[in-house]
């Protein structure tokens, strides 16, 4: 299974046995719209709710942080999903979230999983089937261990600000980027990691919410001064759609991408950090 499937892939293959569809729907705090309301209202058929803020470190006081690794299992195993199952993940985000799952589930040993390119809204748009309600689940085995070398902690990213070794690239906007705009949380400092790039996570994808691929997704890296010779730290507001630009770099065949789990939530907060504004 490639990491990026189709609908119509999808529509071919579902109720396969191994076969699990995850819907990781979620929205930015205060934002007037439920995703586990609008899963029950309409899914893909045989799709399961991923409850994305509340698969986090409970006990870090930072914003969405991963969760230990017995939590993802214990969740994952209550929604069926299992060692041996193949995972399609989609979203009905405009923050694209399904790529944060894919990439949790990659660091917790889950290497069988792809995205569905378009997620829901194409699906919807193709006229293709929706369930409702909330489906019946089976409990299934699911061992996870931590892949620790894929996550990139604070401590790292300032060791990076002198060694230089992998370059910084930030997926929130570019006037959050520069300091034109504040920043959404309150207290919160503005501007960007110095020497970090940015590439804002929209211009991954065409209209219809699908992934932008080949030398045209090259190109955006390019001409955001990314050098994808070099491995990659990605980083955002609060390491959700530094996911996109992961998943959007490994579609160009690079694996030597991490994600900073704590990215702007952490860094912006702390006063010991040091921050830049301005273009890049």
């Amino acid at each position: 299974m490639d990491i990026l499937v189709s609908t119509d892939w999808l529509a071919e293959h579902m109720g396969e046995r191994d076969l699990r569809i995850v819907d990781a729907t979620l929205f930015l705090p205060g934002t007037a719209r439920d995703p586990a309301a609008e899963f029950e209202a309409g899914h893909i058929p045989g799709a399961f709710y991923l409850n994305l803020p509340e698969l986090v470190d409970s006990n870090d006081p930072r914003p969405g942080m991963l969760p230990p690794p017995e939590k993802f299992a214990s969740r994952m195993q209550t929604l069926g999903l299992g060692d041996g199952s193949r995972i399609v993940v989609y979203d009905n985000s405009p923050l694209r979230t399904s790529a944060r799952a894919w990439w949790m589930f990659h660091v917790f040993g889950a290497t069988n999983v792809a995205i569905l390119d378009g997620g829901l809204g194409k699906w919807v748009a193709e006229k293709r089937p929706l369930e409702t309600g909330k489906p019946t689940t089976r409990h299934r085995h699911f061992t996870a261990w931590k892949d620790a070398t894929a996550v990139v902690t604070r401590d790292e990213v300032l060791a990076n600000l002198k060694s230089k070794a992998a370059q910084v690239v930030d997926a929130r906007s570019m006037s959050r980027f520069t300091a034109e705009e504040p920043e959404p949380r309150a207290g919160m400092a503005s501007g960007h990691i110095p020497g970090s790039v940015c590439l804002p996570y929209s211009r991954l994808f065409n209209a219809d919410g699908t992934f932008k691929r080949g030398h045209e997704l090259r190109g955006l890296f390019l001409d955001a001064k990314v050098d994808l010779e070099r491995p990659l730290i990605a980083t955002c507001g609060s390491g959700v759609t530094a996911a996109d630009l992961l998943f959007a770099a490994r579609l160009l065949g690079k694996t030597d991408v991490r994600l900073y789990d704590g990215s702007w939530s952490e860094w912006g907060a702390d006063p010991a950090t040091p921050k830049a504004t301005g273009p890049a």
